[in-house]
């Protein structure tokens, strides 16, 4: 690995500490009744309202349509997360330290592949949330109706319009992913470059 590659590397590395001061995503809800909305803030290791009175607000409101309360508590990736990246930080100072290609690929295909399962387990629990519903102590029963939010994006349920976005932790994840990814670009390079210089020289000889 060049120098810079491996700087790239740790740098991404380093950028993932982010997550334990900043939420990952945010969900919120606007409608007429609450024109300033009501939000969710979702971190690595807990689900908090935007204002302290939000996460109350929501799990009211679900009791209405029979959607499941929102406890953080219960939720056990939220134990989970902070050790999966903890160790994705640990594991990409050492491939910057040791600086081998092999090392960095490593690296970069878990970090990808622990984000394509942590999106794909946000899905997973918004579908459940939104689907799961328990008509019998609902008080608003609409038959077929399902309360998924997005998984980004904006989407209508009912009198309420949904967004969900990255948060500040999210973006630093994206971010550090795209600097991995550039780095690993850059050792790509360099080996097909050395390839290629040493055809050469042996071309000539």
């Amino acid at each position: 690995m060049s120098r810079l590659a491996r700087v790239l590397t740790a740098i991404a590395a380093i950028a993932l500490a982010g997550l334990f001061y900043f939420p990952l995503w945010r969900v919120q809800l606007v409608a007429p009744q609450y024109p300033e909305g009501l939000g969710m803030r979702i971190g690595i290791n807990s689900v908090k309202g935007a204002t302290p009175n939000d996460l109350d607000n929501i799990n009211g409101l679900n009791h209405y349509i029979g959607m499941q309360r929102i406890t953080p508590e219960a939720i056990p990736e939220l134990r989970i997360m902070p050790w999966i990246v903890g160790l994705i930080i640990l594991t990409g100072l050492i491939a910057a330290a040791a600086g081998r290609k092999r090392g960095l690929y490593t690296w970069f295909a878990g970090f990808a592949l622990v984000g394509a399962v942590g999106l794909a387990d946000f899905w997973h629990w918004e579908y459940d949330y939104g689907h799961h519903l328990d008509f019998e102590h609902a008080i608003i029963k609409i038959p077929g109706m399902t309360y998924q939010p997005p998984l980004i994006g904006v989407k209508q349920l009912l009198n309420f319009t949904a967004v969900s976005w990255p948060d500040v932790g999210g973006w630093l994840a994206f971010s550090s992913l795209a600097l991995a990814a550039i780095a690993v670009v850059m050792a790509m390079r360099s080996r097909d470059a050395r390839a290629g210089m040493l055809l050469g020289r042996a071309h000539v000889a």
